[in-house]
């Protein structure tokens, strides 16, 4: 099995940074893996947010966070990273990470997920 869990949310001002983190584990768990964050905003469709290849070469973005936000990797501790800068109170929402072998976009192509960490952005 593979557990994922999230840290580093919290509470903060509009314009203000916070950095989650991700540590994966379980025997199962390949650093092959790419991962990836995903948020879920009170009613609304979980979305991708940020997206990184199991090297660290390769990263994407969801247009709305792009030049604000960034992912990274550590495969030496099976962790990874998203530095989230310039934050609007539209970025409120609860932060997932996932890990798989597709790299997709999409929830449906990560099998493995996190329990989420709620991140609030105060205007």
């Amino acid at each position: 099995q593979v557990q994922l869990v999230e840290s580093g949310g919290g509470l903060v001002l509009a314009g203000g940074s916070l950095r989650l983190s991700c540590a994966a584990s379980g025997r199962t768990f390949s650093s092959s893996y790419a991962m990836a964050w995903f948020r879920q905003a009170p009613g609304k469709e979980r979305e991708f947010v940020a997206g990184i290849s199991w090297s660290g070469g390769s990263t994407w973005y969801a247009d709305s966070v792009k030049g604000r936000f960034s992912i990274s990797r550590d495969n030496t501790k099976n962790t990874v990273y998203l530095q989230m800068n310039s934050l609007k109170p539209e970025d409120t929402a609860i932060y997932y990470c996932a890990a798989d072998y597709s790299g997709q976009r999409c929830p449906l192509g990560y099998g493995y997920w996190g329990q989420g960490t709620q991140d609030t952005v105060s205007s």
